[in-house]
């Protein structure tokens, strides 16, 4: 009995599903379509990536970080003030961050300045900003 509920509540939210998905009326397949894009389409392993990149990039605090370093370079020290976080947690997400090569570090003296990697990720981060003003 438990097994008729739970296909049922399938069903259900199936229906939901596809009631609210704009879908095709006949299933028919536009072979030229599928050619031109077909070779287009990522690789798993390039997809894997690009999901992981875009993982580091849900955090809150990250992206605090980097609309910070978005302005100029910053130490640790004025990092941390800047996003009212301890040290060893903007450390931490620094770590992250610079494991996808989304920052760089330098070091001057006992200090060390981080910045953005490159354009690519300022383009990113200036982009996603603008597409989220527009809503």
């Amino acid at each position: 009995m438990n097994s008729s509920k739970s296909t049922s509540k399938k069903t259900i939210s199936q229906k939901a599903t596809s009631a609210s998905a704009p879908s095709c009326d006949t299933s028919l397949v536009h072979l030229d379509n599928v050619r031109l894009v077909k070779s287009e389409v990522l690789a798993t392993e390039q997809a894997q990536q690009m999901a992981e990149f875009f993982g580091t990039l849900s955090d809150p605090h990250r992206l605090k970080l980097l609309s910070a370093l978005a302005q100029q370079e910053l130490c640790v020290c004025d990092l941390a003030a800047a996003v009212k976080m301890g040290e060893s947690a903007v450390s931490h997400q620094l770590r992250v961050l610079r494991s996808q090569r989304l920052v760089k570090y330098r070091r001057q003296g006992r200090n060390v300045y981080y910045s953005m990697a490159d354009d690519h990720v300022m383009t990113i981060y200036q982009a996603v900003a603008e597409h989220l003003a527009e809503a």
